[in-house]
C-alpha cells in the first residue's frame, strides 16, 4: 500500500478551498438539469486541484478533513500489440491459429524396420529449386525493427508452378516459421534446409513450415540436410508432426504423429572441397509421408507451436476475466531488443493485510528462453491453467505464496523461428551473469527481479521449463547443496517427489544436479548463487515417455500440460507444514546415492577409488551453446572500424609446472568429499532417528501409497508454510544403509592421499629432496603395515615428476 504524505505550504489553503467547493456541489439538491452542471463544474475543480498540486504522479485524498497526498497508482502498462520483426524480415500477412487436440490414444513411436533409405543429397545443381529466401539479407546483425515485419519486399519466392503441375508449395514466413530453401529432387522427393538462427551460422533443430497443393495417397519424401545435433530423438523413434486445415475443420483434429521410413544419419557430402573445408558436420532427417487430403493446407513442425500471439492471446483472456484478476496481475517486465513485450504475472490472493501478503514466500517460474523449446511453454500453460483455477488447491497455493512467473523470456527468437538464440545471435540462458542490460535486457531484467524479491522475502523454489532434444521423458537438473551438512541432498527432494506424483512421465533417474563451469551463466545456477536453494531446470522431451503404461508414445500438449499441474501438486508435498513426506523422500534419497556409490565402485570405473559427488553423474548438457557465448552480434560488429580493434578471444595459456601441481592438489581436495557424502547422509540419518513420531507407522503407510495420489493433510490452509528441514522426525531406514564398504574402501587409499598431498605441497613450496627422504620424513606418519616399496610406488603413481631421481619436499 501507497504510504500517505500530508501536504504542507501554502498549497494547503488553496487545496482546502477547493475541497470545500466539491463538497458543497454533493450537498445541495439536484435535478436532471443540474447535474450536467455539476458534473462540469467538477471536473473543472479536479483540473484546478491538479494544477495546484503541480504533479500528475501524486492523486489527493482527504482523512477527516485533512488533505492527503498519494501516489498515483501504476496505469495499465499492459498491450498486446502486434509482434515486431528485425526490419528485413519477409513476413506474409496470413493469419495463422491451429485448434487443440488431443488423440483418443496415446500415440506409439515409430519402429525401425531396418531397411530405411538414406537419401544421397542432389543439392541445387541437380534439383529444382521451389522455396527460397534470406530471412537476414541485409544485415549481419540486428539493427532495427518494426510491427508485422517487411512487406514492402514480400515477393514470391517459389517458382512459378503451373495449375497442373505436381510440384509442392512451401512457406514459412510467419510468426515462427523456420524454412529456408526447398529443393526438388524427385516427382515426390524434396531437400529441405532450415534456416540457421539469426545472425548466426548455427542451431538448426526446430522447424515449422506449410504446404500446399499435394495429392492424396502419394508418398512424398522430405530430407533435412542441415542438421547439426549428433544424436537426435528421431533414432529412438520420435516422428514429426503434421497439421491438417482440412482435418481440423471437418472432424476437429488437430496436431497428430505422422511419418514412416525415418532415419537420422550424418550427411555424406558429394562435394570434395566441402568435405575438406567444413568446420561443422551436418546431419540429415529423412522421413515419407502421405498427406489425407488433396489440395490441402498443412503445416509440419519439430514439436507443437506455441507463437508469442497465442501468449498474447491467453494473457488477454485472463487478463479480462474479472475473477481471475482479483488475484492475478500481467506487466510488463521490460522490453525485448526488438520492442516486444516480456510479461510478468504476479498471482497471489489479496490478504488481510499488507503484512500479510509481506510474509508468504516466493516461487519463481519462467520458461522459453530457449524459442525453439515450445514443450516448455505447453507446461507453462498447464501452470497457469492450475494456479489460476478454482479448485481448493490452487487457493492454498495463492493464500501462502507469492507467484513471479515469467511464460516467454525470448519473444524475439520465438517471433522469428530461432531454435536457442535472441537477436544478440547469443544464448540467453549463458548470460545470466551479464551486466550488459540492454543487450539482454530480457534475462537481466528477470535476475533484477528475483534479487529484489530475496531481498523482501524467501524464494522457495526457481525453475525454469525447458525442452530436451535427445532424452526422453520430463527430468529436472538441479544444484548441488555445498556447506552445512544438514541441508546435504535437499535439491533433491522436489524431483523425486515429482517422479512420485508422475510416475509416467517424468524421471527421478534422469535428473543430475552437477553445477558444470560451462553452465554458470545459467538461470538455474546464477538464481542458486542468490541464495535459492531449490533451484531448478525442468527439461520436457520432444519425443515421449519410456515409463509404465506410457512407455514408447509420443507426449500430447495434454501430457505437457498436466507436467504444469504436477509442479504445482508436488509444490504443496514439499512445503507442507506436515513433513513426513520430506522426509521420507529425503531417507529414500540418501539411500539410493549410497547404493550408487556402490555400483560405481564394483565396476572400478575410479581405479583409485577417488572421486566427488559430480563423478556420480554425467554431463547435464542437453546442447552444446558454447559457442554462442560472448558479446551480442551487434556490439562485435560496430566495434570493428578503421581506428577500434574487434573483440579477441584470450588464448588459454599453458600451466607452469606449479601452477599444475597447485591444480593436481586442488583435484586431490576435491575427491575427498565422497568420504563428506558419507559423514553427512550419516548425520541425516542420525537426525532421522533422534525423535521417535511413529515413523515407523508412517513409513509403512507412505510405502502402501507411493503409486497412489499423495493427499494433503489439510493443514496448509490453517497453517503458515515452513520449507522444507532436514531434523523433523522419521526411523532411519538403517537396512538400506547396512553392507556399504565405501568408507573401508576410502580408508584403505587414506596413505596414498596422505603420500600424494605430502609430494604436491613440497613441490609448490619449492624444496627439493631426494625419494629417499620423503620416504623417511612421512613414514612416521604412515600405517605401519603398508610396506614403503608400496608407498613409493602410490607416491610415483599420483602425480611423480618426470625426474624419478628428485623431487620436491619441504625439509
Amino acid at each position: 500500500m501507497t504510504e500517505a504524505v500530508r501536504p504542507s505550504g501554502p498549497a494547503v489553503p488553496s487545496i482546502r478551498s477547493l475541497w470545500n467547493a466539491y463538497k458543497a456541489l454533493d450537498a445541495g439538491a439536484s435535478n436532471s438539469e443540474e447535474d450536467e452542471d455539476k458534473l462540469a463544474r467538477r471536473r473543472q475543480l479536479w483540473m484546478n486541484l491538479s494544477e495546484s498540486l503541480g504533479t500528475r504522479q501524486l492523486l489527493l485524498n482527504f482523512q477527516s478533513g485533512r488533505p492527503v497526498l498519494i501516489l498515483r497508482p501504476p496505469p495499465d502498462l499492459v498491450n498486446f500489440s502486434r509482434p515486431r520483426w528485425p526490419i528485413e524480415c519477409e513476413v506474409i500477412s496470413d493469419i495463422i491459429q491451429h485448434i487443440e487436440w488431443e488423440p483418443p490414444d496415446p500415440e506409439p513411436f515409430y519402429k525401425p524396420s531396418g531397411h530405411e533409405l538414406t537419401p544421397i543429397p542432389s543439392g541445387d545443381e541437380r534439383g529444382k529449386m521451389v522455396y527460397c529466401t534470406d530471412f537476414a539479407p541485409k544485415h549481419l546483425y540486428f539493427t532495427c525493427s518494426c510491427v508485422g515485419g517487411s512487406r514492402d519486399s514480400t515477393r514470391s519466392t517459389t517458382t512459378l508452378v503451373k495449375p497442373s503441375d505436381v510440384t509442392l508449395e512451401f512457406e514459412s514466413r510467419f510468426e515462427s516459421g523456420n524454412l529456408q530453401k526447398a529443393v526438388q529432387v524427385g516427382d515426390y522427393d524434396y531437400e529441405l534446409t532450415l534456416r540457421t538462427d539469426m545472425y548466426t551460422e548455427k542451431h538448426t533443430q526446430w522447424f515449422y513450415f506449410r504446404v500446399r497443393n499435394m495429392k492424396a495417397g502419394v508418398t512424398y519424401r522430405f530430407t533435412i540436410t542441415n542438421l547439426m545435433k549428433r544424436s537426435s530423438l528421431y533414432s529412438q523413434g520420435m516422428r514429426p508432426l503434421l497439421y491438417s486445415e482440412r482435418a481440423a475443420k471437418e472432424n476437429r483434429v488437430g496436431w497428430q504423429r505422422a511419418g514412416s521410413d525415418i532415419r537420422y544419419y550424418r550427411k555424406c557430402s558429394q562435394n570434395i572441397a566441402e568435405k575438406n573445408d567444413a568446420a561443422i558436420s551436418l546431419y540429415s532427417l529423412t522421413w515419407t509421408l502421405q498427406f489425407p487430403y488433396d489440395s490441402d493446407t498443412c503445416y509440419l513442425a519439430h514439436c507443437y507451436p506455441y507463437t508469442y500471439s497465442r501468449l498474447q492471446r491467453y494473457l488477454k483472456q485472463i487478463s479480462s476475466n474479472p475473477a481471475v484478476a482479483s488475484y492475478c496481475k500481467v506487466w510488463i517486465l521490460c522490453q525485448s531488443l526488438a520492442g516486444n513485450a516480456v510479461y510478468v504475472i504476479t498471482i497471489t490472493s489479496r490478504g488481510t493485510s499488507q503484512g500479510d501478503v509481506r510474509n508468504r514466500k516466493a516461487v519463481v517460474v519462467t520458461a522459453r528462453v530457449h524459442p525453439g523449446e515450445t514443450n516448455g511453454s505447453w507446461m507453462m500453460e498447464g501452470f497457469l491453467d492450475f494456479l489460476l483455477g478454482d479448485s481448493d488447491d490452487a487457493k492454498v497455493l495463492r493464500d501462502n505464496f507469492i507467484f513471479k512467473v515469467v511464460p516467454m523470456l525470448n519473444p524475439d527468437g520465438v517471433v522469428v523461428g530461432n531454435y536457442r538464440c535472441s537477436l544478440t545471435g547469443r544464448d540467453l540462458n549463458r548470460n545470466y551473469k551479464t551486466l550488459l542490460k540492454d543487450s539482454f535486457p530480457c534475462v537481466w531484467h528477470t535476475r533484477n527481479m528475483v534479487e529484489r524479491l530475496m531481498a523482501e522475502t524467501e524464494v522457495v523454489v526457481y525453475c525454469d521449463f525447458h525442452g530436451h532434444s535427445r532424452k526422453n521423458n520430463v527430468f529436472m537438473y538441479g544444484c548441488n547443496s555445498r556447506g552445512d551438512a544438514s541441508i546435504k541432498l535437499q535439491e533433491r527432494v522436489f524431483p523425486l517427489m515429482m517422479s512420485k506424483n508422475a510416475s509416467n512421465k517424468f524421471s527421478f533417474k534422469s535428473c543430475k544436479f552437477r553445477v558444470q563451469k560451462s553452465k554458470e551463466g545459467t538461470g538455474r545456477i546464477v538464481m542458486w548463487k542468490l541464495g535459492v536453494k531449490n533451484s531448478y531446470t525442468m527439461e520436457a522431451t520432444f519425443g515421449g515417455s519410456t515409463l509404465d503404461d506410457r512407455g514408447g508414445t509420443h507426449f500430447t500438449t495434454g501430457d505437457l500440460k498436466s507436467m504444469g499441474f504436477y509442479f504445482c501438486d508436488t509444490l504443496l508435498d514439499f512445503c507442507d507444514p506436515d513433513q513426513t513426506k520430506v522426509q521420507y523422500c529425503l531417507t529414500e534419497v540418501s539411500a539410493l546415492l549410497r547404493k550408487e556409490i556402490k555400483r560405481k565402485m564394483s565396476k572400478n570405473l575410479v581405479t583409485d577409488g577417488n572421486f566427488s559427488l559430480s563423478d556420480l553423474e554425467t554431463s547435464t548438457s542437453g546442447s552444446n551453446s558454447s559457442d554462442s557465448d560472448g558479446h551480442p552480434v551487434h556490439l562485435l560488429h560496430q566495434q570493428k572500424g578503421p581506428e577500434k580493434t574487434p573483440f579477441k578471444k584470450k588464448k588459454k595459456k599453458l600451466r607452469s609446472r606449479r601452477e599444475r601441481n597447485r591444480f593436481q592438489l586442488e583435484q586431490v581436495r576435491s575427491n575427498t568429499e565422497a568420504k563428506v557424502l558419507e559423514s553427512s547422509t550419516n548425520t541425516i540419518d542420525s537426525s532421522l532417528s533422534h525423535k521417535s513420531i511413529d515413523g515407523e507407522r508412517n513409513r509403512e503407510i507412505l510405502v502402501g501409497e507411493q503409486r497412489r495420489k499423495w493427499q494433503l493433510n489439510g493443514l496448509m490452509g490453517k497453517s503458515g508454510i515452513s520449507t522444507p528441514t532436514t531434523h523433523a522426525g522419521e526411523v532411519s531406514q538403517a537396512t538400506l544403509w547396512q553392507g556399504c564398504k565405501s568408507i573401508k574402501v576410502m580408508k584403505k587409499k587414506e596413505d596414498r592421499l596422505q603420500w600424494l598431498v605430502i609430494f604436491l605441497y613440497g613441490s609448490i613450496q619449492g624444496f627439493s629432496t631426494s625419494v629417499t627422504d620423503v620416504t623417511k620424513t612421512t613414514q612416521r606418519s604412515m600405517d605401519q603395515k603398508a610396506s614403503s616399496e608400496a608407498d613409493v610406488t602410490s607416491f610415483r603413481s599420483h602425480g611423480q615428476n618426470q625426474k624419478a631421481h628428485t623431487t620436491m619436499m619441504p625439509p
